[in-house]
């Protein structure tokens, strides 16, 4: 197991390899979760820029799957596993919003990325590159905070 700052500093070199922010969590989270990393690439690709639509960050939605991954239900009926998700997945994005102001990305990047002019006015400001990876740095530290009182 990688630490804290190892875990934080892989998440942001798959970022900075042009991984989508969802990919770049759950990649480095890969093994705790029982899957492969190219598993992780495949399973977090259509969750980057808010599921392309400007919605719940990428970064966030990888930490929702690494949790859903460890903790989630595993059978129908399985009250326990979905009392329990309910409130990581709560505690995840009530506190990602608190640390970031939002957790939904056109209100983060504060521009639509829904639309070509929203994408060039997020490129022409550098956010993909230099605002984006503070969301990636900021998931891992909460969701490593969570897993570390699940202990």
């Amino acid at each position: 197991m990688n630490s804290k700052a190892e875990r934080k500093e892989m998440a942001l070199r798959c970022f900075a390899d042009h991984l989508h922010c969802s990919q770049s969590i759950l990649a480095v989270f890969s093994e705790e979760c029982g899957i492969t990393e190219e598993t992780a690439f495949r399973l977090g690709s259509c969750f980057g820029s808010g599921m392309r639509k400007g919605n719940i960050c990428g970064a966030c939605t990888g930490a929702l799957m690494v949790l859903g991954l460890i903790y989630g239900e595993t059978h129908a009926g399985d009250q326990e596993g979905r009392l329990r998700t309910n409130r990581l997945n709560d505690l995840m994005m009530d506190s990602f919003s608190k640390a970031n102001g939002s957790c939904i990305c056109n209100e983060l990047l504060g521009c639509d990325v829904r639309t070509p002019e929203g994408v060039q006015y997020a490129r022409d400001n550098h956010l993909f590159t230099e605002f984006c990876p503070k969301m990636v740095a900021s998931a891992v530290d909460i969701l490593e905070d969570i897993l570390s009182s699940q202990e």
